[in-house]
């Protein structure tokens, strides 16, 4: 696979989030909870590797955030997310590591950033520890179907899923 049709399903990928955050979202208090970020990360990690899940995760929340449809904390917990999923599936070849690497990426590494980004930018009164449930709560969700979803290709032998598992 090209570095060319690499970027071409990063974009897809990035548009369906897009998409998806203006439709599928669960008001969390000040935060919203957006599985559909997750699943595109766990599908990008698994897919794409590192650098591409990033991209495309960095893009999602740009434009997320452009629209009017997501909030600033999703750049710390989709960015570490993609990249802990994406580092730990390309070290060991193992669904159940991306999974992880998602959750503590999104869930523990990507709230803990996000408490500076309220307290000190936004003003917002924040518990240093307050963000990480809802941030667990939607990357279980949403690094569930990705994995859903990667079980059922990989099973299926499906040409995409064999083609860039190899990759790594």
């Amino acid at each position: 696979m090209g570095k060319t049709q690499k970027l071409t399903l990063a974009a897809m990928m990035a548009a369906v989030g897009t998409l998806a955050g203006s439709m599928l979202y669960i008001p969390l208090g000040f935060a919203k909870a957006f599985p559909v970020q997750h699943l595109l990360n766990v599908l990008s990690a698994v897919l794409l590797g590192p650098y591409y899940a990033v991209a495309q995760a960095f893009c999602i929340s740009l434009l997320r955030n452009l629209m009017g449809t997501g909030s600033v904390f999703a750049f710390p917990g989709s960015m570490a997310g993609a990249l802990l999923a994406a580092l730990l599936y390309s070290r060991t070849k193992k669904l159940s590591m991306a999974f992880t690497g998602e959750v503590i990426g999104t869930g523990i590494i990507g709230a803990l950033l996000s408490y500076p980004i309220a307290v000190w930018i936004l003003g917002q009164k924040a518990a240093l520890f307050g963000f990480i449930p809802l941030f667990i709560f939607s990357s279980i969700a949403g690094a569930l179907l990705g994995i859903l979803i990667l079980a059922i290709l990989a099973k299926k032998r499906a040409p995409i899923f064999k083609e860039f598992q190899n990759k790594g």
